[in-house]
């Protein structure tokens, strides 16, 4: 194979998701950026911005940027096929998009939220597989393709007021596991990557949910003492993109400063 790897990432203007994308660039990927940019009625926060998503492609020559929905798969078939005609093929696909939402009992949690959260978090996940894998699985063998999913320490924790949230990411450790299974002896592996309260706009919004006016109180749990930083669970991502996590398919990469330990 002659070019740059390549990979799509989406989630991919701000947070873990952007930090993911430069640490990728910065080691000499070619990346396709896909974020929503836009709010969400359902989703008591705000989202990224355009601008946010921008700022990649104006600092990295190799990073292209697509405006989508991780709930349109039609959207993430198109960036994977700009990936495709850009750079030559993909290599690597980063399923970083996520919401959060909770606030109460799971009695309580309605159904709006409910479906946001799977439809987002979890069919998010689903829809780049279904786009991404067969561009993974077109290039010759030997491969070292990765399908890389953000789950979360939610998904092996139970977290008052979210247990919706916790719902969704356990799903996505599932859907990781059985896509690995799915994927033997192709050279492709999956893989989830659970951080725990990283300093990003979604931990201020869930600070936000549980009236608490500093982030670093939801990383009391952590071996750490301190949120971890973005770039810091996109380092653990970047290396599950690379050829030398072949070992690891099928399983969880606990990036969460010892939050599940």
């Amino acid at each position: 194979m002659t070019g740059p790897r390549v990979a799509v990432v989406t989630g991919a203007a701000r947070g873990i998701g952007a930090a993911t994308v430069a640490g990728l660039a910065r080691a000499g990927w070619a990346v396709v950026a896909v974020d929503r940019c836009a709010d969400d009625p359902d989703v008591p926060y705000p989202l990224a911005e355009p601008a946010q998503l921008d700022a990649l492609a104006d600092t990295f020559p190799l990073v292209r940027t697509v405006r989508a929905d991780v709930r349109d798969e039609a959207a993430l078939h198109a960036a994977v096929e700009t990936a495709e005609h850009e750079f030559g093929g993909l290599d690597a696909a980063v399923a970083a998009a996520a919401v959060m939402l909770g606030g109460g009992p799971v009695w309580e949690q309605t159904d709006t939220q409910w479906r946001t959260l799977l439809d987002v978090d979890v069919m998010g996940v689903a829809h780049l597989a279904r786009a991404a894998v067969p561009a993974l699985l077109r290039r010759p063998q030997p491969r070292t393709g990765r399908f890389v999913a953000l789950a979360s320490a939610a998904a092996h924790r139970g977290l008052w007021g979210l247990g919706a949230y916790c719902a969704a990411k356990h799903a996505v450790v599932g859907l990781v596991r059985g896509l690995a299974c799915d994927l033997r002896d192709t050279g492709v592996n999956a893989v989830a990557v659970s951080p725990g309260s990283t300093r990003t706009d979604m931990l201020r919004a869930t600070a936000d949910l549980y009236e608490l006016p500093e982030v670093d109180k939801l990383a009391e749990q952590q071996l750490t003492g301190r949120p971890l930083e973005p770039e810091e669970v996109a380092a653990v991502v970047a290396w599950a993109c690379s050829a030398d996590s072949f070992a690891v398919t099928g399983s969880v990469l606990h990036a969460d400063g010892g939050f599940t330990a």
